[in-house]
């Protein structure tokens, strides 16, 4: 069957990227969440960065313009049952994560694929809170969306073979490659990557090196587009002291144990990009 529109749950960083991506190759969509003027204010931010790029010569207006008019707000999934595909990108919590599925497998048919975007936790355990686990999937997007091209299909115990090839298809028309790995703690990217901006923060925690000392030498000695330090700033620290805490308790290993600086940062609200401050500021 041909995917013409998806619905996408969840319009914080990653659910609003999706959209955008989805709208930029022509694909409809439905963003929702859990209260209307979220959605509305997550269009909005889509439309002030799609101002900069059309200012930068990135974009053009009738581009943009296209973009804008491909994303439909909705206040529920109930009123989004046309949709062909769906991809969950909700807050990084499991019981919270099996709810919505639990819910969304009563609303749509049996032929739509339900997809997870989450960056480290089970498709197996979220699977389990449906009647129809074999179209249960992960479709793991990277951040920023629209730039990134890697998608993640990650195959909990029950997907079916027919749900990873509809997940591959929508990889395709969003113009992503796809890599394909099983349910496991982290999956591939994060299980790497993660734990050595964790490495990186006991760096300067341990004050071995200075921030921008570590950065340089990851991005000159390791040939790394950024360093670990700005990348975790990019991720959110949030996030990457989420997976550290998954990887520990789902591997039952010490060395995935979160550095004391990232839970400090994290406390004290320092979170990156999205919030100005984190390793660095930000305006």
């Amino acid at each position: 069957m041909e995917i013409k529109s998806i619905l996408v749950i969840g319009a914080g960083t990653m659910g609003s990227g999706i959209a955008r991506c989805a709208a930029e190759h022509m694909v409809g969509v439905y963003l929702t969440d859990s209260d209307i003027s979220i959605v509305h204010n997550a269009i909005l931010k889509i439309k002030e960065r799609l101002k900069k790029e059309i200012e930068k010569g990135e974009i053009s207006e009738e581009k943009a313009g296209q973009i804008l008019s491909t994303i439909t707000p909705c206040s529920c999934p109930e009123d989004c049952q046309s949709a062909d595909f769906v991809i969950e990108a909700i807050i990084e919590d499991i019981e919270t994560k099996k709810n919505l599925f639990a819910r969304i497998d009563k609303i749509f048919p049996s032929q739509v694929v339900l997809a997870t975007n989450t960056s480290s936790l089970s498709i197996t355990e979220i699977a389990k809170s449906t009647r129809n686990q074999e179209r249960v999937i992960g479709m793991h997007f990277f951040n920023p969306v629209n730039k990134m091209k890697l998608v993640e299909i990650v195959t909990g115990e029950k997907t079916s073979q027919k749900s990873i090839e509809k997940t591959k298809q929508l990889a395709e028309l969003l113009d992503k490659t796809a890599v394909f790995v099983k349910d496991s703690p982290g999956f591939i990217v994060n299980r790497l990557l993660i734990p050595m901006i964790n490495e990186a923060i006991c760096l300067l925690y341990g004050n071995v090196a200075d921030r921008d000392s570590i950065d340089t030498a990851m991005k000159l000695g390791a040939g790394h587009p950024m360093g670990p330090l700005a990348l975790a700033d990019l991720i959110g620290l949030d996030i990457c002291l989420h997976i550290m805490e998954n990887l520990e308790k789902s591997l039952n290993d010490p060395k995935y144990q979160p550095c004391p600086l990232l839970r400090q940062m994290v406390s004290q609200h320092k979170l990156g990009r999205k919030i100005g401050e984190g390793f660095y500021l930000y305006k």
